[in-house]
């Protein structure tokens, strides 16, 4: 390849950076060497987990303007994180050597770009504010208020997030109440109107405003569309299964012109929906984009080949959308076990057994390269109080400890202030939960006292008379995410309660393990320690070993998605990205018996158990003959 410019010569830094270009392209496997070479007309890389597709998008940005002899300015990258676009962006200059780099971004800081320089085409001033969620949650309030309508019922949060996803699919405040179907619905078609009005009025954007208006310029002032289509010749969009109907808008609008858009991603790990995500993203492309070629990254750099063809035999259950079989140059063998436990105990203490086995025949394995995953932050209490009663340090990923969850801490003041009424730091927590609620709890301790019920009721008994009178739970809405996940971390303390009948044996037990916790309060997350986070928090990271622990049916698969053959689908993507963050040895665990909210029963092994390679499941003594159920 003649690395050198068109006339032949090269002046010693272009002629640095074209080496290091070429050197990193000589590099390159055959397949993402032609995803590299193939530079102009729409494409499409599907890039499965761990294929390098980072490395590939660097270097065809490299490639074109080393080789291309395209402009830096004229190509523009977008990806989803601040952090993602920060490390691309630092490969990139790294490799140039220059000043003039591409423009690397995410969707909403590059329409807040365009809108600081076009928006005034469509009446947004420049000097614009972007309200951020808690900004957003006061105006709804305000808009709930001056419409007089009964915040109990238009909860600010489940309101937001209605007009988020309403936002997302491109329906704005006046067409929004033609879609608008029930009681809430129509309440929050009432609202968004007089929300958009305060925003307007505030010159104030929301995030979901950014992609919006930017769409709104584009349509509507093609002098403003044109410039940034000149602009942007070359355009790259990373993660493109994580995208929403109005990012597939703009990427479509900007690519229309030069037609060299150039999308990644890998669709078998689709799995936020629940932020708007739409993976069908990728059929809109090909029907827009008739033309455009397909380039596929199937070797695998991270995982062994035992691994891979677990989550192949997973995966290969879904029929929406395409799916790639990893294949891998990795010889080493590894460890895929499933592991049936009598109950979540002995399930947390065999991973604390198996633990100490590896890193006693392995010197080199460290606690951090260490991953237990699991479906629900609900399921971290149990293995926070094993690995505390081992001191084994741990560190917990886009999630609190248990017992400092804000939820957990209001429930344990109420049962606390009701053992002690001279915990005053108790009684002040509750007063700040509402004058209503404290006076109803004021009326149920006096009926606590009088009946002497510390003596005569359980814990589980008190907790939950304690829940009903007050009404604490109303607090959430079971619709809204984040909610959902409080609640179930109210029913896990449930399980607690079940384990300790006596309400002040109950608290003793917390207080112990919230000591537990203090030595490690001075080094939040401790530089060699094992990682608990959910399946979702895992997406994009790698261990050598992963513990997925909860396989069974209505936790993993989660019990809200087996009414929908698309809901289950994304359970299962979510499965096969927990298996695909393994290096070396994956471990699958399930109970037979789990007390979980409170209720302890029998449990199911999920489906995902059944569908894993037939001789890992003989190996382990899982056969399909051995009951497996009917699912959906």
């Amino acid at each position: 390849m003649d690395i050198l410019n068109k006339s032949g010569t090269s002046n010693s830094k272009n002629a640095k950076t074209a080496y290091k270009a070429y050197d990193a392209l000589d590099k390159l496997n055959s397949e993402q060497k032609e995803a590299v070479l193939n530079t102009e007309g729409p494409m499409i890389i599907l890039a499965g987990a761990g294929s390098g597709k980072t490395r590939v998008l660097i270097h065809k940005v490299l490639y074109l303007i080393n080789e291309e002899k395209c402009r830096a300015d004229e190509i523009l990258m977008v990806t989803f994180s601040n952090k993602a676009a920060g490390e691309m962006k630092g490969r990139i200059e790294k490799y140039l050597n220059s000043d003039n780099l591409p423009t690397v971004s995410t969707f909403h800081s590059l329409c807040a770009r365009i809108l600081r320089r076009h928006g005034v085409n469509i009446g947004i001033d420049h000097n614009f504010v972007i309200y951020d969620t808690q900004d957003q949650l006061s105006t709804v309030k305000e808009c709930v208020s001056l419409l007089d309508l009964d915040p109990k019922q238009a909860r600010p949060k489940a309101v937001l997030e209605i007009i988020s996803s309403a936002k997302n699919q491109m329906i704005d405040e006046k067409t929004y109440k033609e879609y608008a179907k029930g009681y809430f619905q129509e309440m929050v078609a009432s609202i968004y109107p007089v929300y958009q009005g305060m925003l307007e009025e505030h010159n104030a954007l929301d995030f979901d405003d950014l992609l919006l208006k930017t769409l709104e310029l584009f349509r509507t002032h093609k002098n403003s569309l044109e410039y940034y289509q000149n602009k942007f010749r070359y355009i790259l969009v990373d993660e493109y299964q994580d995208t929403n109907h109005a990012q597939y808008e703009l990427t479509k609008y900007l690519s229309q012109k030069n037609k060299n858009i150039c999308i990644v991603g890998d669709f078998s790990q689709s799995i936020y929906s629940f932020r708007g995500a739409d993976f069908r993203n990728l059929e809109k492309f090909k029907r827009d984009f008739p033309d455009s070629k397909a380039f596929n990254l199937s070797q695998n750099y991270r995982s062994t080949q035992s691994i891979l063809n677990a989550a192949y035999s997973v995966i290969s259950n879904n029929s929406l959308h395409p799916i790639l079989k990893l294949w891998t140059d990795n010889e080493s063998v590894s460890d895929l076990v499933i592991h049936e436990a009598d109950d979540q105990h002995r399930e947390a203490e065999f991973i604390i057994e198996k633990v100490k086995k590896l890193m006693n025949n392995d010197p080199s394995l460290t606690l951090s390269d260490i991953a237990v995953l699991y479906r629900m932050n609900a399921q971290s209490r149990t293995l926070e109080e094993i690995l505390l009663h081992h001191s084994i340090p741990y560190k917990l990923i886009g999630g609190v400890r248990f017992y400092d969850r804000r939820e957990v801490k209001d429930v344990l003041s109420y049962l606390s202030y009701l053992s002690n009424a001279k915990d005053k730091i108790a009684k002040k927590r509750l007063e700040k939960l509402g004058k209503r609620r404290f006076k109803d709890f004021e009326e149920y301790k006096k009926d606590f006292d009088e009946k002497n019920y510390i003596e005569n009721k359980s814990t589980i008994e008190i907790l939950d008379g304690v829940l009903k009178k007050t009404k604490y739970l109303e607090k959430y809405d079971e619709k809204d995410t984040e909610d959902m996940g409080r609640l179930e971390n109210i029913k896990e303390l449930r399980s607690v309660a079940i384990e300790f009948p006596e309400l002040i044996q109950f608290l003793e037990n917390v207080s112990l393990v919230e000591q537990e916790y203090l030595p490690d309060q001075t080094m939040e997350f401790p530089d060699d320690a094992i990682t608990l986070m959910t399946m979702h928090a895992a997406k994009g990271l790698e261990f050598r070993v992963v513990f997925m622990v909860g396989m069974e049916e209505g936790i993993f698969p989660h019990s809200q998605s087996l009414f929908s053959i698309a809901d289950v689908e994304e359970e299962r993507r979510l499965c096969y990205v927990g298996i695909t963050r393994a290096k070396e040895h994956i471990y699958f665990t399930f109970a037979r018996e789990r007390t979980i909210f409170g209720q302890r029963a029998n449990s199911t092994p999920s489906r995902f158990i059944f569908e894993l390679p037939e001789e890992i499941r003989e190996l382990n003594g899982i056969a399909y003959d051995a009951g497996a159920p009917d699912f959906l």
